[in-house]
């Protein structure tokens, strides 16, 4: 997972002094190559003890291992779509797409990074064994949850998704053992999400999480936790990008598991002839 990823992803919850540090390096990370510790330190305005603070705070054991990261971002970065500024309302709409398209790539791209190979799969085989499963999200992830839940009983898995926070809340409350929530919340914060998966883990069912990276309460309490990104930058931009983050991490959970199941395939392809021979009658 790139450095610079953890960053922006990070920025928000920072300190004013880890702000500084994270600033500085996504802003003049060359510089970082030929700076110890001590000496990024008094370039930035902050105390050593900061610079090993923000280090650990990233995954890293000390500055040396963020240093090695931030080298490996750089020589990785060439091929990173960027985002190309804001929309504003003077942009042509041949500028208004070629903006979004390239926000897009950047967000498909960064969560991508967020998510290591052992979470997905782990996510996996929670669906796999399910009983139940909810999907729970408000406003625009609520949209993303009902998708998922179309998308799972069509592999005929037990999935609903209830965009109303108190039947979220009293759904949940009937689940054991066995069963499974997948809470979906841009920032991790939503109360109502957080609720519902603290209702979970006391009656002893798994959670996976769908949130911004680092810590948050939804995150905090999930068995397996699964990040989406989506950048600040352009208030316009912010739900879109959002929901298309998103978007990708649930198409690949839904992949996977059509990948892992013949079962899954099988009623697959039988709900699409359904509906297919439905179309042309």
């Amino acid at each position: 997972m790139s450095t610079f990823v953890k960053i922006k992803a990070l920025r928000q919850s920072l300190s004013s002094s880890e702000a500084k540090l994270a600033d500085f390096t996504l802003n003049s990370a060359n510089a970082i190559r030929n700076l110890s510790s001590v000496e990024l330190a008094k370039v930035v305005g902050v105390s050593q003890s900061s610079v090993v603070k923000f280090s650990q705070k990233l995954g890293y054991k000390g500055f040396p291992a963020f240093k090695l990261a931030v080298i490996d971002a750089l020589n990785d970065e060439s091929s990173e779509p960027k985002l190309h500024g804001k929309i504003t309302l003077n942009d042509s709409l041949e500028q208004i797409a070629e903006k979004l398209l390239s926000s897009k790539l950047a967000v498909l791209t960064e969560t991508k990074n967020l998510n290591e190979a052992p979470a997905i799969e782990k996510a996996v085989e929670l669906l796999k064994s399910a009983k139940r499963i909810l999907i729970c999200g408000l406003g625009g992830s609520a949209l993303v949850a009902k998708d998922f839940s179309y998308k799972l009983q069509k592999l005929g898995m037990p999935a609903i998704a209830e965009p109303d926070g108190h039947a979220q809340l009293a759904y949940v409350a009937t689940f054991s053992k066995g069963d499974l929530v997948i809470a979906i919340s841009e920032s991790g914060m939503t109360r109502e999400i957080a609720e519902v998966v603290k209702q979970a883990k006391k009656n002893d069912s798994a959670v996976i999480s769908v949130t911004k990276f680092g810590s948050s309460p939804v995150a905090d309490s999930a068995d397996v936790k699964l990040y989406s990104v989506a950048e600040g930058e352009s208030v316009r931009l912010s739900s879109i990008l959002a929901r298309t983050a998103q978007d990708f991490v649930i198409d690949i959970l839904f992949i996977a598991l059509t990948q892992s199941s013949r079962q899954g395939r099988k009623l697959l392809e039988h709900s699409n002839e359904v509906v297919g021979e439905f179309k042309n009658n």
